[in-house]
């Protein structure tokens, strides 16, 4: 099992080496993007990782391409392999019909990390680590548990520099969680960010929203600012930061939230949502409920808790269906109908009905035919097991 450590480092002058060798890292990527262009274009095939890294020794021994030995070895192989990694994912999302692009050219503000391997750096006792010839020190939040296996050196968009260390773990002394026995089911929506079905509502803080005055204000000192001068740099990095602070806060609820669900869970379902469709629709909404984002990291939480989350079908009418009689309505439901009146005469909440459907869909489609609930199922429906 893989886990990342991500630790800040101090700010220095000595970071110039750095940015030294992450501009070099850049160019790299960038000559061997052309190399693999041009090489397509001429033989119709695709360049491997193998020649390329085989072309790269013969590139250092020439005075032209002195500039290729600041890098780590390793580090120029690691530049290779995300061109062809690229190049893989492109050919096989054209194959599954996806709308994709190949990898393009960055420029040097534009790439943002290299990594070392094996060799190039040392971890050293306290918070100190030594990479290259120097010596740098980081804020050591908390200690670096297993077998290092590669530390990748990262710039965010406001010049800070980040150490991300993923470690190999030890799975035989993981703890094993202590079941609990419950299950739930939970809906998305854009009035609560999450709805159970026992009706609890779990509110999001809408981090965003909050901060968009603050951001409008930002964003209009910036587009005074002459172009190149420095004032406009200094506006450019203060909204920058403001961006930052909003999604590291919001990354910190998605966090907490997951955790406590995936404590408290044995299973937990939800609906396969088509998120970018509602992201056209709602776009601003969406970003800052980044329902997306939360999944992946409630996802992460729950293989290390030993939880399970299970998606149900997205075309399941988990709105439009009574969770009481189970009989879909005639007419479809409007956004704005936030409850609504089945015709066997129950009353219903959209987001709760919906979240108690999903629950059972989920349940069964998990063949989970033990989970205690509050409300009866139609004993008519034999698809759906009895709770």
């Amino acid at each position: 099992m893989r886990k990342a450590f991500k630790f800040k480092l101090y700010n220095s002058k000595q970071n110039k080496e750095l940015e030294n060798q992450l501009h070099c890292a850049a160019r790299t990527y960038n000559h061997f993007l052309a190399l693999s262009k041009r090489y397509y274009r001429i033989f119709k095939k695709s360049l491997s990782c193998y020649r390329m890294q085989k072309h790269l020794t013969k590139l250092k021994k020439l005075e032209k391409f002195n500039w290729l030995r600041q890098l780590n070895s390793q580090t120029s192989q690691d530049i290779t392999e995300r061109i062809q990694k690229g190049y893989d994912k492109f050919f096989s999302d054209l194959k599954n019909k996806k709308k994709t692009s190949p990898p393009k050219f960055k420029a040097k503000r534009r790439y943002k990390s290299f990594t070392l391997k094996q060799t190039g750096y040392k971890l050293l006792d306290g918070n100190k680590v030594k990479i290259g010839k120097r010596v740098f020190k980081f804020f050591k939040s908390r200690e670096i548990e297993g077998k290092i296996k590669t530390l990748t050196i990262k710039r965010d968009t406001v010049g800070d520099w980040f150490l991300v260390f993923s470690c190999e773990l030890d799975t035989s002394q993981q703890k094993v969680r202590v079941r609990t026995g419950k299950s739930a089911g939970f809906d998305f929506g854009l009035k609560c960010f999450l709805t159970d079905h026992d009706g609890n509502k779990i509110e999001s803080p809408l981090f965003l929203k909050n901060s968009m005055k603050e951001l409008k204000k930002k964003s209009r000192y910036l587009s005074r600012k002459r172009r190149g001068s420095n004032n406009r740099r200094k506006a450019r990095l203060d909204l920058a930061r403001l961006h930052i602070k909003v999604q590291n806060q919001r990354r910190d609820f998605h966090f907490k939230l997951g955790k406590e669900l995936a404590e408290e869970y044995d299973a937990m379902f939800f609906e396969d949502l088509t998120l970018k469709g509602m992201s056209r629709l709602w776009g601003r909404k969406m970003s800052d409920l980044g329902f997306g984002e939360f999944m992946i990291i409630l996802d992460y939480q729950a293989r290390k808790c030993g939880a399970v989350v299970h998606k149900i079908d997205k075309w399941y009418p988990s709105s439009q269906t009574c969770s009481a009689c189970l009989k879909k309505r005639e007419t479809r439901l409007k956004l704005s109908d936030r409850t609504w009146t089945c015709s066997c005469g129950a009353s219903h909440d959209r987001d709760h009905n919906a979240a108690k459907n999903i629950f059972r869909e989920g349940a069964s489609s998990l063949g989970l035919c033990g989970i205690k609930t509050n409300y009866k199922l139609a004993a008519s429906n034999s698809r759906i097991p009895r709770l």
